[in-house]
């Protein structure tokens, strides 16, 4: 498959049609029938994992300086006591943030009922985060995190596209009415999600000039705990109707979902399981693997999967469509897998090109500043798990920037998200011990290649509606309940921060509902006005935030109070050590051996050298 640039074609076998706004897509095959490739698929899988496996373990990797520092000193037991494989291990922690985001987007994007298209979401959510893993690894803060779909951009899209103008027409939400090939369809969904790419394109450049102008520094006075912990809460608290609508279509299979999520994941999660491993000094012998610690979601993902399938053979399930319990069924989506191609290349503008609203662009606005606070806190968290001295203001910098940069992409690309550090793959790098930049380098290639394999996003598409359902449910919950534990920075015997906390999030729920029920009260005669008005006090997290903020920097409080000293202490910047001039400088020497001009000091994303006397001293960079 290939692309012709912005608005231009997709080709798969020489079939394609195109929509009014003149983007392709291509046709579906007429035929129903199974595609007798199709265990090829999982074939492929299977084969990817083992290649990437043998290489990890029978090829050098490393340079010289990564394989001395392979194993950082960490604060929690290995989940193995030698970890050959931790790329792929990233890769499988990251698939429940990559595959959720598409799908909680479908339905307000009228895809409800088109599975072909959100396997086409999902390919591309996983070549972008591919590319923007690449860049953040190598040229922004340089530390070993993978990047991906970002929950922040979810509520202020979901409060953008439920406006009168892009709420979907009620025939796209009959699976009767539907036909998935006609170009009045395809229509209805492209101009949806041409929409969210101009917003995301317009919003990220906010976040690039935050990063690479060093506001952060200045913007960081003012954010403190009582911002980020009803900012953060508030992403996931307005989703429970969405999970509890999904995990309603059946709730037997959401019960095991869950049971399974709680069971390996709190239970289980220090039980050893002996594990063939192939290394490199041991050759072929047998190592102790937490596998319920490290793969608590994918486990039970499958095992709830499986036993669908089971209850879908033996009819166990209705076979009416209208019946309850009927998205439980595994071959409701069956014909995605023969329907995807092969190989599919997602290339920018492939839906057609962007549109833009002012609405839309103060919207995720408010998810770029979330965006932007939490990777602050996950590189300095990635920096102490694998034995790094604390990433300097210009590592910060050039990070948040190139966050920025590949949120344009994500936007460019048409995934409908943009892309943020993933906190999980931080707290996967205590089980594996493997702090290499390497490894995240080969997790982004994986991706890339997971992108580009159409029958993969296919089949992350046919998983059954209740299993998502109760994977959420267990998800945003513990989303929720890290935004609160920012809480322990500040005095919780405080009167003014239990006011600041419980005023701002109780308003973060109350005011975006009561809007939504009472949309004529914001008329000012300005249709634009209207709609940012709408977009803004319906996202949740942007009430609560602006509240938390508001509050926190009005109502007089101490540092200490606030949980200011301890927050600046958690953040604060590291000097510019010979060690970490090393770490976080930009790879081939530039800004050390190259590009050293006197005028570069000025850039405040730029590595500073070390001065000495009156010359200068610079660290040579960490090879790649």
């Amino acid at each position: 498959m290939t692309g012709e640039g912005w608005g231009g074609a997709v080709w798969v076998a020489g079939v394609c049609c195109r929509s009014a706004a003149g983007a392709r897509r291509p046709h579906p095959p007429q035929s129903q029938a199974g595609d007798p490739c199709l265990p090829l698929t999982f074939i492929i899988l299977a084969g990817i994992e083992k290649l990437i496996f043998l290489y990890w373990s029978g090829f050098p990797f490393f340079s010289p300086w990564e394989d001395a520092n392979r194993r950082p000193p960490v604060a929690v037991k290995s989940a193995m006591t030698s970890c050959e494989h931790p790329d792929f291990l990233h890769f499988l922690t990251a698939l429940g943030g990559l595959v959720a985001v598409p799908l909680i987007l479908a339905k307000d994007l009228c895809l409800q009922h088109d599975s072909l298209t959100q396997s086409y979401l999902i390919s591309t959510m996983f070549f972008v985060s591919g590319i923007c893993t690449l860049l953040q690894v190598l040229l922004g803060v340089r530390l070993p995190i993978l990047q991906g779909g970002t929950f922040a951009f979810v509520a202020p899209s979901l409060a953008m596209l439920s406006l009168p103008a892009w709420k979907c027409p009620e025939w796209t939400l009959n699976a009767s009415q539907v036909n998935t090939s006609s170009p009045e369809f395809t229509e209805e969904w492209q101009k949806r999600i041409r929409e969210l790419q101009g917003v995301i394109m317009v919003a990220s450049c906010v976040q690039i000039l935050v990063g690479f102008s060093g506001l952060i520094g200045f913007l960081m006075r003012f954010i403190g705990p009582l911002t980020i912990a009803p900012t953060i809460s508030l992403m996931a608290l307005p989703l429970f109707h969405s999970a509890g609508n999904d995990a309603g279509t059946h709730w037997g299979i959401a019960a095991v979902t869950i049971f399974l999520i709680v069971l390996f994941s709190q239970y289980l999660k220090n039980v050893a399981v002996p594990m063939p491993i192939y290394g490199r000094e041991k050759k072929l012998h047998t190592s102790k693997f937490y596998l319920f610690q490290v793969f608590p979601v994918l486990l039970a993902l499958c095992i709830s999967w499986l036993l669908c399938f089971v209850l879908t053979v033996t009819n166990a399930l209705p076979a009416a469509p209208t019946a309850y319990g009927y998205q439980a069924r595994t071959d409701t989506k069956a014909n995605v897998l023969s329907q995807a191609p092969w190989f599919r290349f997602p290339y920018p503008g492939q839906w057609g090109l962007p549109t833009i609203s002012p609405a839309g662009v103060f919207g995720i606005t408010a998810g770029v500043i979330s965006s932007i606070v939490e990777s602050i806190g996950d590189y300095y968290a990635c920096a102490r798990l694998v034995g790094a001295p604390p990433p300097p203001k210009h590592a910060i910098n050039r990070g948040i920037g190139i966050e920025g940069l590949g949120c344009l992409l994500a936007g460019a690309w048409g995934s409908g998200n943009g892309t943020t550090s993933y906190s999980q793959n931080i707290a996967a790098l205590s089980i594996t011990r493997v702090g290499s930049r390497m490894v995240i380098v080969a997790a982004g290639c994986v991706l890339l290649v997971m992108g580009v394999f159409g029958k993969i996003g296919a089949a992350f598409a046919t998983i059954p509606t209740p299993v998502i359902g109760g994977m959420f449910l267990v998800m945003f919950g513990i989303i929720a309940a890290v935004g609160i534990s920012n809480l322990q920075y500040v005095d919780m015997n405080s009167s003014r921060n239990i006011f600041v906390f419980g005023f701002s999030i109780f308003c973060g729920l109350a005011v975006p509902n009561w809007v939504n029920k009472n949309p004529e009260m914001l008329h000012t005669g300005i249709l634009q006005l209207d709609q940012v008005f709408q977009v803004l006090l319906t996202t949740d997290m942007f009430v609560g935030g602006f509240l938390g903020f508001l509050l926190d920097n009005t109502i007089p409080g101490s540092p200490e109070e606030r949980g200011l000293l301890t927050w600046s202490q958690i953040h604060e910047e590291s000097e510019e050590t010979a060690k970490a001039s090393e770490i976080y400088s930009l790879p081939c020497g530039i800004g050390t051996k190259f590009c050293t001009s006197s005028y570069t000091r000025y850039l405040p994303f730029w590595p500073r050298p070390e001065h000495h006397g009156k010359g200068f001293k610079t660290i040579a960079s960490t090879p790649v």
